[in-house]
């Protein structure tokens, strides 16, 4: 039997080779570098899609309060996946389960691109959701790879690839889908899942050692998982703000590309434009500033300032038209990814922080799928808001970031994790 040692910095090590269990020794740099080629490419093909899904759920006869709940059947299917993925995530590791829902990603798409009535579309939307649920799993990769200190900094790295692949994706979906319709934006976005598939199977290595893996998989009902968590003094905050943050975020999603379509007349490339400059504005943000913020405030100074601003964007954007739509609206949607490329990765940081690294696939999953019924909530709520007044998801959702502020408040600083209890039972703890 091994006799265990606390190593400096809180990090479990044998005293026969003193390996770093928690922060696995492998090219670091190389593996975040692939995740966030990955994630660009998986949110180049998601960027392709999101601007014009809400006006070809129209052309296909859906009306407003509908385009919502096919908006949120995909939120639905993260809901119940995300967990799953990252509990799978915890037990096989990271690589396999971000391989295997790729390959589901691409094929909603082939789907997609089929979809000539609204079942079909439903359906692709259905599996798209299930394969883009494993962002635990990716959120428990960068866990793995990075030390605490440096996890804020890293999540905004992995955020700015999904910044990128909004500057990209919009415009050019916009364009395929007005020169060449629906069929071949569809099998180009499944082109980039193939590519994307390729890119991990190659080059992503697996970084959950065999130490900190799982022995089973646990069958558990999600409600009461999510109920432990939201117990817990910190992380019950943190998902909590997340959730009320999307409601809030969703809403003006899924109205956007309707109220610049029917109140400033824009067609889908234009639409396209407006979403690759929220892209671009974000990749800036998480790429360039949450560094240098997390480091000078730390994450929960980051994660109000977000919100303070997000409150402010959101309340300001259904009141810029047509005549005005240059430069006020880009104003306003530059105030709104500012505030976005604060608060996620704040979020995504904190979770890792409080998180048992033994469960942190499973409780990122959970995080994401707590999330994910908030984008449930949001597009369907929004959708019929819409439907009764233009204004009023743009009210709604500020009160509900404005509570998520407050909350943000009472957050403590998250304390390094106590790893022995991720020993087993009967092992001996030596702490020098």
């Amino acid at each position: 039997m091994k006799a265990r040692t606390l190593c400096p910095g809180f990090f479990v090590c044998t005293e026969r080779d003193k390996t770093n269990i928690a922060f696995p020794k492998m090219n670091n740099k190389k593996a975040i570098g692939v995740v966030f080629l990955t994630t660009f490419l998986d949110l180049l093909g998601f960027g392709l899609i999101i601007p014009i899904l809400p006006l070809f759920t129209k052309e296909l006869g859906a009306t407003d309060a509908q385009i919502g709940l096919i908006a949120a059947v995909y939120a639905l299917m993260n809901f119940g996946f995300s967990p799953l993925w990252g509990r799978l995530s915890d037990r096989y590791g990271r690589r396999p389960i971000i391989l295997v829902s790729v390959l589901i990603t691409a094929l909603a798409y082939v789907v997609f691109a089929q979809a000539h009535n609204l079942w079909i579309l439903l359906a692709s939307r259905i599996l798209s959701g299930i394969g883009s649920a494993n962002i635990g799993a990716a959120q428990a990769y960068v866990g793995d790879v990075t030390e605490p200190k440096e996890r804020a900094k890293t999540m905004g790295l992995i955020g700015a690839a999904f910044g990128l692949g909004f500057i990209a994706g919009p415009p050019i979906g916009g364009y395929i889908k007005e020169l060449y319709g629906i069929g071949v934006l569809g099998y180009t976005t499944a082109g980039l899942s193939m590519v994307n598939f390729a890119l991990a199977y190659f080059f992503l290595p697996e970084s959950l050692k065999k130490e900190l893996r799982t022995k089973v998989v646990k069958v558990e009902n999600i409600f009461n998982s999510l109920w432990e968590q939201l117990k817990k003094p910190q992380i019950g905050k943190i998902f909590v703000i997340n959730i009320l943050m999307i409601i809030a975020f969703s809403m003006m999603q899924v109205s956007a590309a309707l109220i610049w379509k029917e109140e400033s007349g824009l067609d889908g490339i234009g639409i396209g434009k407006l979403f690759m400059f929220i892209g671009l504005c974000s990749a800036i943000v998480q790429g360039v500033l949450v560094g240098p913020i997390s480091k000078r405030f730390g994450e929960r100074q980051m994660l109000a300032i977000g919100l303070t601003i997000l409150v402010v964007g959101l309340a300001a954007m259904p009141y810029v038209q047509a005549d005005r739509l240059v430069p006020y609206q880009y104003i306003d949607i530059a105030l709104i990814a500012l505030a976005i490329g604060f608060i996620n990765p704040a979020l995504m940081s904190l979770v890792t922080l409080y998180a048992s690294p033994k469960e942190l696939g499973y409780v990122t999953g959970l995080f994401q799928s707590f999330g994910s019924l908030g984008r449930a909530i949001g597009p369907s709520v929004g959708g019929a808001m819409y439907g009764w007044s233009h204004h009023l998801p743009y009210e709604v959702g500020p009160v509900l970031v404005i509570v998520a502020l407050f909350l943000s408040r009472t957050l403590t600083k998250a304390k390094p994790p106590d790893l022995s209890d991720e020993l087993e039972p009967d092992e001996h703890l030596v702490v020098n």
